[in-house]
Formats: structure tokens, sequence, C-alpha cells
């Protein structure tokens, strides 16, 4: 196992074209945006976490800033502390939809909740960013779930 938080160019190529170039938290697209997304440590280097393609997502700025080396977050609803999402073992669909003006992200689950909340998936200027983006059809993601 590394515990060096070096990756190569390759290394992080993979990991961008096996998230379709999506922020694998928010869903944000990198292609639009003006800076390059970061790769995120699902489970923290400081937590015994690896360089290995199985412990690796992409991420935008904010939710790799937000996200840190949490792996626990509480659900507000429940009040219980549950796992946020890990990108590699949960699936994005099964805990997460878009609202009906597609705006925000709902978490469905105990973990979509908390990780929503954590990584603060609807802040302000996201969402006003995501208005820009539906204004042109370039938001959502293909194939992403939209509340009824």
């Amino acid at each position: 196992m590394s515990t060096s938080r070096y990756l190569s160019e390759a290394i992080r190529n993979q990991v961008r074209q096996r998230a379709n170039y999506l922020c694998e938290y928010c869903h944000a697209s990198e292609q639009w945006q003006y800076v390059s997304f970061t790769v995120d440590h699902v489970i923290p280097i400081t937590q015994s976490g690896s360089n290995s393609l199985d412990n690796l997502a992409l991420a935008c700025f904010h939710c790799n800033r937000r996200k840190s080396n949490k792996m626990m977050a509480i659900d507000e609803l429940s009040g219980l502390e549950v796992a946020l999402f890990n990108p590699r073992l949960d699936i994005w669909k099964e805990h997460f939809i878009w609202s009906a003006d597609r705006l925000s992200i709902i978490g469905l689950t105990p973990t979509g909740r908390a990780t929503v909340a954590t990584l603060a998936c609807n802040r302000l200027r996201i969402i006003n960013i995501r208005v820009a983006d539906l204004e042109i059809e370039r938001h959502p993601p293909p194939g992403d779930p939209i509340q009824n």
C-alpha cells in the first residue's frame, strides 16, 4: 500500500475517464469548470487508504475540501452517524435524485442525506451554476434521476 499522496497523470486520467468527467459526489461536470477537478482518496491516506484505483474518485474542489478526511457524518433526519457516499461501493442513483426543478440534489437515504449536508451539495454558488447550465441544456447529467 502506498502512503504517498502523489498520483501520476495516467492514474488521474483513468479516474477522470471512469467518472465520465463528473464530480462523483455532486455530479458537477468538469468540462465546464475553470479549475480541474481533484482526485479524492475515498478512504483517506490518514485512515489507511491507498492510491489504488479502487480508492480514488473524481471530486470537484469544493466536495473534496468539505469531505476532507471524513468517512462518516450525521444524518440529520435519523440522528444516526452513517457512512458518507462511497463512489467505489455505492450507486449514485440509489442515494440521490435531482429535485423537480433540477437544481438541488436530494438525499434519498441516510447516506445520501448526510453526504448532501456534509459536502454542501446545494450551496448557493453551485445552484447558480446549475441554473445557468440548465438554461443551455448541459445539466443535469444524462441518466441522473429527477424527482416527479
